[in-house]
């Protein structure tokens, strides 16, 4: 009985962190679709999303033009990182696309080698320029602390990060779904070659999509700060459950990966409420559950495993 008793705080927790698994699944599903690539950079773009907006928040050595900005009140120069941040990552973002560009048409291997030693860099750099300790990135009172309702205690930063999370993945389905830019983007990842025979720049959308779908990383990052922790390899912990994402959701498949993401967070979210050691091992085994049964994932399309 206590167990339920228990239950819907805990059921809030893990559909915020599920969203926010969503959120950063679908940036790294769009650069996969239309890139041809696994981009094994994307979890240390979400970690430097988060310590760029911790700068943008609190900025250190500028002097009285640093004191007149931490002058100004938290909530606005916290909305500002959040426009702010995920649009330098995106610069980051596309200055690796350039990088890349010289594996195309090459064994992919080539670019898997390439991302990787991306993350590696982005993660040194940030011990470099941050340190290795664990940051605390400053969150405004309106969207911190929690409550009391019905006997239970609240969080009421879950509350925003789930609203957050869910209203940013709807903004993403309706510029793809109404949009010309979104619908060049889901022609890519069909077949890019029809596209650059329609006279589509095949190399700009190329380089607009690992833009934006880093860009969402980064996002992602500084909304699961104050849930996560931040600290330099705070990126491997999300780029494993992405593409395990992708996979159960079904590639391609937008809504299979925010129906996955949200699998995903319930998964760990209430393992870890209820039987911590398991956490992690609960998005394997639902993994391995559902692609026993179905190969293409939630909403993938039919497989060759298939018969």
């Amino acid at each position: 009985m206590e167990f339920i008793l228990q239950l819907p705080p805990h059921l809030l927790n893990a559909v915020a962190l599920g969203l926010l698994f969503a959120l950063v699944a679908l940036g790294f599903m769009l650069i996969i679709g239309v890139m041809e690539v696994i981009n094994l950079a994307h979890g240390s773009l979400f970690a430097l999303g988060a310590y760029l907006a911790m700068v943008v928040i609190a900025p250190d050595g500028l002097g009285a033009l640093g004191a007149a900005w931490t002058a100004l009140p938290l909530p606005v120069r916290y909305a500002v990182a959040i426009v702010v941040a995920p649009a330098l990552v995106a610069v980051v973002g596309m200055a690796l696309e350039l990088c890349m560009r010289r594996t195309y048409g090459k064994d992919a291997l080539y670019g898997l080698l390439l991302t990787f030693g991306a993350a590696l860099v982005l993660e040194e750099t940030i011990r470099i320029v941050w340190g290795s300790g664990e940051q605390i990135m400053p969150v405004p009172t309106q969207v911190s602390g929690g409550f009391i309702a019905g006997g239970l205690i609240w969080s009421t930063y879950r509350f925003f990060a789930a609203a957050f999370a869910l209203g940013a993945i709807l903004l993403v389905w309706l510029f793809l779904e109404k949009t010309p830019y979104g619908a060049m983007i889901k022609a890519g990842a069909h077949d890019s070659e029809m596209v650059r025979a329609l006279g589509i720049d095949i190399t700009r959308l190329r380089l607009f999509v690992f833009g934006f779908g880093t860009a969402l990383a980064g996002l992602a990052g500084i909304i699961m700060t104050p849930i996560w922790g931040l600290r330099p390899h705070v990126g491997i912990d999300a780029v494993i459950p992405a593409f395990l994402i992708i996979v159960l959701g079904g590639v391609g498949s937008f809504w299979g990966a925010v129906i996955a993401g949200v699998l995903v967070g319930l998964a760990v979210g209430l393992t870890g409420a209820y039987a911590s050691e398991w956490s992690l091992l609960s998005m394997y085994l639902l993994l391995i559950a559902v692609v026993t049964f179905r190969a293409r994932g939630l909403l993938g399309k039919k497989s060759v495993l298939e018969a």
